[in-house]
Parts: structure tokens; sequence; C-alpha cells
């Protein structure tokens, strides 16, 4: 009997291992930044409510309000802690029409084919965007950009790529839209341009050219 509960307590052990090792839509979720982080931030900050009623205010007028929760597109870096920076932050007012063009994408294009996204990083500002390894002329510095991982957690990566690499190649040019893939299910969508890249930042080795899915 010792025995058997010794060998069922290393099973638990090993898939606990598995789990936390798997890149998990879930855990891709940046900690810290869940919608009680945002309510307690607003609650704390009137000028934060001002900021974010106008921007909810400005996706309606544009009919993308709908695209995704309001409180995830203030999403700053998913590395805000390490670098000091603030986990929310309202964009300056002039590029939130960068950011509706990306969402407008993401409504006719992606959701109808991927599902519902939930944005894990948006706008940077240039010292967190620095920080937190992005380029300096990163799209996230003008809201051009989300980074982003699939709702439901039973899409595959090979799947998922798949399926915005064909979406990319027949509507990205038309939007002027930028595709990255990181690892795990999450990837980057902006409206700053179309060009695609993968893990060494080059053309070459997107999944979309080279066909490589894993």
């Amino acid at each position: 009997m010792q025995q058997l509960i010794r060998f069922a307590a290393f099973a638990l052990a090993a898939l606990l291992v598995v789990l936390l090792a798997s890149p998990s839509a879930a855990q891709e979720r940046a900690e810290g930044q869940s919608k009680a982080d945002y309510l307690a931030w607003l609650s704390r900050d009137a000028g934060a409510r001002a900021q974010v009623l106008s921007f909810k205010a400005f996706l309606e007028a544009g009919d993308v309000e709908d695209v995704v929760p309001t409180w995830q597109l203030v999403r700053t870096a998913s590395k805000w802690r390490d670098c000091g920076g603030p986990r929310f932050e309202v964009a300056p007012v002039a590029e939130w029409a960068n950011i509706s063009a990306t969402l407008e994408f993401i409504k006719v294009e992606v959701e109808p084919v991927i599902g519902d996204l939930q944005p894990v990083s948006g706008f940077r500002n240039a010292e967190l965007n620095q920080c937190s390894g992005g380029a300096k002329a990163s799209a996230h510095r003008h809201f051009y950009a989300l980074d982003l991982v699939p709702v439901d957690e039973d899409v595959s990566r090979a799947a998922l790529i798949r399926d915005v690499c064909r979406i990319h190649n027949a509507a990205g040019r038309e939007f002027g839209i930028g595709l990255g893939f990181y690892s795990g299910m999450r990837f980057h969508l902006d409206s700053k341009g179309y060009r695609r890249w993968g893990a060494n930042g080059s053309g070459a080795t997107s999944p979309c050219a080279t066909g490589n899915y894993a």
C-alpha cells in the first residue's frame, strides 16, 4: 500500500512538472494583469478612469468595442514588473486610430476562424518597450500592435499558425498587417505595414514561409 502511495505521489509530481513546463494559453496570460488588478487600478486612479471611458467611447464609435475586452487592450508588457513599468496604460489619444485598424482586421478576418482572442500586450511607452526587449521602432510603441493568445485552450499551436498564416496570406497585404510568432500560443498582429517574421525577426524564418508549424 505504501509503495502504491509513493508511486501515485511520484506520478502526480511528474505531471505537475509537465504542466508547469507546457506553454499553455493560461500560463501566457501576464501575471498581475487580471481583471481584478485592472479594477483595482481604476479604483485608485481617477485620471485612468477618465482615460478608459474616453477610449471605450472611441472604440464604440468605430464599431470595434466588442472585438476584445477593453481592459485587456490596456495591458502593457508581460515584463512590466521586472521593468518597474505600469501594468496598465492607456495610449495617447492620437494613437487610438492605429489599434482601431488592427482590431478591425481581427474582427473581420481572424476571430471568425480562430475564435476569441485575448490581448496580453498592447501599448508600451518607450522605457517599458526598451526594457522588455522590444525593438526601438516596435509597433507597440505607437499602439499599432497586440500580442495575443487564443481564449480556447484546446487550439493547438500547429492549427493556430496554419490558420493565421492562411489569413495573413489572403488578407494581410490589403489590411497592411504585420504578423509574428513567439513560442507557445502567443502571436503578434499590427497594422503598421504588411510583413511577417519568425523566431529571429527575419521574414525568411516565418512559419508562413517555411511551413514549419511546430
